[in-house]
């Protein structure tokens, strides 16, 4: 999902889609049927990324954990916690999903949200969250306002 963006209004029963699964705007990581979604280790959205990815993300998380153990080799267990939290979910011929229970919540998903491509995995925000939060470049709520004003949801 490479710099693909996208704001979704209505988000009501839950269903949602990334992407239409037409064209080459839909990254062919995600043509599988089946993505795992989670929390952000940082940022109040969430993460969305194919099942490929685990072992990638775990070899990064391995990683960042041997380089912040402690001078008595205890380990930061809070760097893989924040990250091990996921949902593998299937997504329908259209690319729609059901958004997981938990993960909405705690990211504050309601009735809108706002779908950013990075690279590996895209992010699913709440777009007031967004706009509000602190950390994340300009353009990138600019882009989230844009796509709102483009489907007509007010922010």
């Amino acid at each position: 999902m490479r710099g693909k963006s996208d704001c979704q209004g209505g988000v009501s029963g839950r269903r949602i889609g990334p992407c239409r699964r037409q064209g080459p705007r839909c990254h062919p990581v995600f043509a599988g049927g089946t993505v795992i979604i989670g929390v952000h280790q940082k940022h109040p959205c969430l993460v969305a990324y194919d099942p490929a990815y685990v072992p990638i993300l775990k070899a990064q998380l391995d990683q960042r954990e041997a380089a912040f153990t402690s001078e008595d080799g205890e380990f930061n267990y809070n760097i893989k916690r924040r990250a091990a939290q996921g949902e593998a979910v299937p997504f329908d011929g259209s690319g729609r999903f059901i958004m997981p229970g938990f993960p909405r919540f705690h990211a504050g998903i309601g009735a809108n949200a706002f779908f950013y491509g990075v690279f590996d995995y895209f992010e699913i925000w709440d777009p007031g969250t967004l706009l509000e939060s602190e950390g994340v470049p300009d353009m990138m709520k600019s882009c989230a306002r844009f796509h709102c004003a483009q489907k007509g949801i007010a922010l």
